[in-house]
């Protein structure tokens, strides 16, 4: 079974306790958390989750300025973001959509609803979900395909292998997105441009190989 990858971010350590309680009987969550807003840009980096819980009112960087930096950062962009905040006027929650939001969360929330509530956020799990399964399976092998391409890089790699590799991580990278886990699509993308970094002698190979694992790691059944 693949998880969602959810990254929670609030610095108020009862929240994210709340939060996570609410969360872990629901087996197609993994959660991490986070205590700040610069915590945050950096495991977002190093993690790739597939969503962001982002309180709004954060001590040092709040949550706006938090989407902002996540936003210009390529390796981040496509990350969905769901602020939480207790702010319940619509003008207030039109202006974080307006921020880059993909929707906002209200606390105090029914910890009961909470998990069908993030999953209304998921295109895997309502519009997308009839053809998901096909999805999943293409991901099982493209994974075991880029598996057997790896093995090679110890070794100088054939053209070849080099587009396999280059065609699968660009093709994984519009897709994971577009399927609800853009942790897997910045993880492809990055992939790609290590692969298309070697091809043009500006890589090792050891790049690569570390791109995949990263990939890899981030996909689990």
């Amino acid at each position: 079974m693949i998880h969602l990858h959810i990254l929670l971010v609030d610095d108020e350590t009862d929240m994210r306790q709340a939060i996570e309680a609410a969360l872990s009987p629901d087996p197609f969550f993994t959660v991490r958390d986070c205590a700040s807003g610069v915590e945050a840009l950096t495991a977002a980096i190093a993690w790739r989750p597939d969503l962001i819980l982002l309180d709004v009112f954060m001590a040092e960087l709040d949550g706006p300025a938090v989407v902002a930096r996540l936003r210009a950062d390529k390796r981040t962009a496509p990350i969905p973001v769901v602020f939480l905040t207790a702010c319940r006027d619509d003008a207030e929650h039109r202006r974080f959509k307006a921020l880059g939001a993909a929707g906002v969360i209200v606390k105090p929330f029914d910890p009961r609803k909470l998990a069908e509530e993030i999953r209304r956020f998921v295109a895997a799990e309502n519009v997308l979900l009839p053809v998901r399964e096909r999805f999943l399976r293409r991901l099982k092998e493209d994974a075991a395909a880029l598996s057997a391409w790896r093995s090679q890089l110890g070794r100088k790699p054939s053209d070849f292998a080099m587009t396999r590799i280059s065609e699968i991580a660009h093709s994984l990278a519009g897709a994971g997105g577009t399927y609800g886990f853009a942790g897997i699509s910045c993880a492809s993308a990055a992939l790609s441009a290590a692969a298309e970094s070697l091809r043009a002698g500006r890589a090792e190979p050891i790049e690569v190989e570390r791109a995949i694992n990263r990939l890899l790691e981030r996909i689990s059944f």
